[in-house]
């Protein structure tokens, strides 16, 4: 029988694991040996603190990055085939949602692995949740573009898209630009338009708050260095 490919969220910060994983994660995690990771240090980290008595040298680690050819990913899920286990290990929040792990995943199915996902903390979709905007109708689009002309078009799209269509844009930034996307956010959108932006999202710092582009206006904020998702809806 062959093994399955379990797909294991990660906190998405420093989080008490009680609160964001459910004991279940912890039983499965402890019976596999084979990881693949996109940084072997921090999926250490991460196995150790969940279970102090694992002992990691026993695991094995496969790196999953840009470079990683498709012939290695074959290699990774080798195992499974001899009926180990393997477990598809996200840096933060869930694999392949705004992650990478999609082609193992696909490439699972292609060799009759059944898959198998864990549940835990996903920013993106806690932060919609929490947000009161649509969540029958989303998209999220990842980071935008950088260049200031582009990324005000962007954004301008994305509020149409939202006020027009009903239906949620989703983005995100590099921690410490968030505030220079806030900016551009304020600068481009109309006064009526409604933003939430969600911080460090199941930590003690979080901080979830849906306003109107004026009333945004009028706010201190400083989202730099601080995980955030925003949301553009109506």
């Amino acid at each position: 029988m062959k093994g399955k490919l379990y797909l294991i969220p990660a906190a998405l910060g420093e989080s008490d694991a009680d609160k964001v994983f459910p004991l279940h994660n912890l039983k499965v995690m402890a019976l596999i040996k084979h990881f693949v990771v996109e940084d072997e240090r921090t999926a250490r980290r991460f196995l150790k603190k969940l279970n102090p008595a694992t002992d990691i040298s026993s695991l094995t680690f496969y790196l999953l990055d840009e470079h990683t050819r498709t012939q290695e990913i074959l290699n990774y899920l080798d195992a499974a085939s001899t009926g180990e286990n393997i477990g598809l290990l996200s840096e933060a929040g869930m694999p392949c949602i705004a992650d990478p792990g999609a082609a193992v995943v696909r490439m699972a199915h292609e060799m009759g692995i059944a898959v198998v996902p864990l549940i835990g903390p996903s920013s993106i979709f806690l932060a919609l949740a929490a947000s009161g905007f649509n969540g029958q109708q989303f998209c999220f689009h990842g980071y935008l573009p950088i260049d200031k002309l582009p990324r005000i078009k962007r954004i301008k799209d994305l509020e149409q898209y939202a006020n027009t269509r009903g239906q949620t844009q989703i983005f995100i930034e590099t921690p410490y630009r968030n505030n220079a996307m806030m900016e551009a956010i304020l600068q481009s959108c109309r006064p009526d338009t409604m933003l939430c932006v969600a911080c460090d999202v199941s930590l003690e710092t979080e901080s979830i708050h849906t306003h109107s582009i004026s009333t945004w206006k009028t706010k201190k904020t400083d989202f730099h260095k601080r995980p955030a998702i925003f949301l553009l809806g109506n």
